[in-house]
């Protein structure tokens, strides 16, 4: 089934063409997305380096997922389909969608108004529907599975892909949205013909060899070494922070490491205790200012923080940026690792190729805990947040923060918006003083040199309530966190894994190799069959 969402016209921030380095067009379609997270991804914004924590998470509600069967931007090919249907394609099957909710998005979402610019009116058409489990002629819940997982995400794909290639077990996967892939999933927009992420930039990069290994299994890699720029005082500037940063900010002509090295030592803030000895921080503030100084942590650092956690980083535990990168030469890429690449055809690819085993068997469509009574499983593994899981105790829920994606199409463009993919925007006004309640701005035609007669970027600002992203690290979160943890290990029979059950935050990297050590653990007394 194909549907579309009533056309609205929405409203954006004001955007100043000399900030952004580019004339803006006469026509733009302009939507704010719904927030939503998943079981696994990295986004790599300003923070996914220094959150400690993040989301990707399963909707909350039975009325969100007819609201998402309904508003879902277009695959780039129809992957939902049966496995009889199609060749080397998981077998998904859609469970009848709850009844419709309004839609979501309302005019406050969408920013002030932007005057003298022509809103163009466009519908979304939903992505290629899933072979219902009535259609399939499938009763999911009639035999019994080796697994059941919660989540398609990239945790619970690892996991299935592992069961059936290593030793030909069955997993029945329950997803609560109506796609796989989690916050990896990206599609090609129709309007543009540029392939996107519905949950924000995505940016592959590891370390480990293990994941890098596994991950060519399932992709062509191309190599891609991501740079972030930042808009601080009305300038471009790298991010993190690097000798260009600092000789741009103030007018500077610093060369070499050691020079760099040396201005830094003037700048920082040295922490000691009451009798001058040298102390460990206890909050963000204090690791900031430690580490780059008080005028960098006045420009970028504290505005930005505000906004993404809604509260300074004297509130906020030291390791929210602990993990604060700078660098002490011109290095301007955003990571270090050294395999740094983008799926050549996307991630959602990625996700049909590792979901293809006939052994595999993907619900969409379908809350867990609405069908958990059903299910015939030998053991479960569980993505979702954890104080979901244990909502029936009534206790507190943790915090997040949460994300709102409003996209913004511009016409007649055969170049780009911004100079670069992604364009932070850490400072809260402009350089007139104009309000800026944005994080960042990712153009995602930069990505893979795609081509397009228009362009399309995505306008990213950080809120309360909404999908889980980002778990607030604070002490009154970690010490609640401790309590279902204690819970989760009494369960008998499940495994709590990925980014939500833990409320800590994993790069796709780590919630690969995460997912690769905790298969590893559970299977290392079954004979393989491979």
């Amino acid at each position: 089934m194909r549907s579309r969402s009533s056309p609205r016209k929405a409203t954006s921030p004001p955007m100043q063409n000399a900030l952004l380095g580019t004339a803006a067009a006469p026509k733009q379609d302009r939507r704010t997305l719904p927030t939503r997270g998943g079981a696994g991804g990295d986004s790599n914004n300003f923070y996914s380096l220094i959150r400690p924590a993040t989301t990707f998470a399963l909707l909350v509600g039975a009325g969100w997922i007819a609201w998402l069967s309904l508003h879902s931007p277009p695959s780039a090919e129809p992957m939902l389909r049966s496995g009889a249907a199609v060749e080397a394609k998981p077998k998904v099957l859609a469970m009848p969608p709850a009844a419709a909710v309004p839609d979501a998005t309302s005019p406050d979402d969408a920013g002030p108004d932007s005057a003298g610019e022509e809103v163009v009116e466009a519908s979304v058409d939903v992505a290629a529907a899933p072979v219902s489990a009535e259609q399939s002629g499938d009763d999911p819940f009639a035999k019994e599975y080796d697994n059941c997982i919660v989540g398609a995400g990239l945790s619970g794909s690892v996991i299935a892909e592992n069961y059936a290639r290593h030793f030909g077990q069955t997993s029945l996967i329950i997803e609560k949205r109506n796609h796989i892939g989690g916050n990896c999933y990206d599609y090609i927009d129709e309007e543009t013909g540029i392939r996107v992420n519905l949950f924000g930039a995505h940016l592959f990069h590891t370390r480990h060899e293990r994941v890098w290994e596994y991950v060519q299994r399932f992709s062509e890699w191309v190599p891609y070494e991501h740079k972030v720029i930042g808009l601080v005082n009305g300038k471009h500037v790298p991010i993190p922070v690097t000798i260009d940063t600092v000789n741009t900010l103030f007018d500077l002509d610093i060369q070499t490491s050691e020079q760099m090295d040396e201005w830094l030592k003037k700048e920082q803030v040295p922490l000691t205790d009451d009798e001058g000895k040298p102390r460990a921080a206890a909050n963000s503030e204090e690791v900031a200012v430690s580490r780059v100084g008080q005028r960098l942590y006045d420009l970028i650092f504290k505005p930005y923080t505000f906004k993404q956690w809604a509260k300074y980083p004297a509130e906020l535990g030291p390791e929210v940026l602990a993990r604060i990168p700078f660098r002490n030469n011109h290095d301007g890429r955003y990571f270090s690792d050294p395999h740094q690449a983008l799926p050549k055809n996307g991630y959602t690819n990625i996700f049909e190729k590792m979901l293809e085993s006939d052994k595999i068997t993907v619900l969409t469509n379908t809350d867990y805990f609405e069908i958990k009574d059903k299910l015939k499983c030998k053991r479960l593994y569980y993505t979702g947040p954890i104080d979901t899981y244990f909502a029936d105790l009534g206790w507190p829920k943790l915090e997040y923060r949460s994300l709102a994606f409003e996209r913004v199409v511009q016409k007649d463009t055969p170049g780009h918006f911004q100079i670069a993919p992604v364009v932070n925007h850490p400072q809260a006004t402009d350089t007139e003083g104009k309000e800026v309640d944005y994080t960042r701005i990712v153009e995602y035609k930069h990505l893979l040199n795609q081509t397009s007669d228009s362009t399309i970027y995505f306008i990213e600002r950080s809120k309360d309530g909404g999908e889980p992203y980002y778990p607030v690290p604070n002490q009154e979160n970690k010490d609640l966190y401790k309590r279902y943890q204690e819970m989760a290990q009494k369960e008998e029979g499940v495994t709590f894994v990925g980014r939500l059950a833990n409320y800590k935050y994993f790069n796709m990297d780590d919630a690969i190799l995460n997912a690769l050590e905790l298969f590893d653990a559970d299977t290392k007394d079954i004979a393989k069959t491979e």
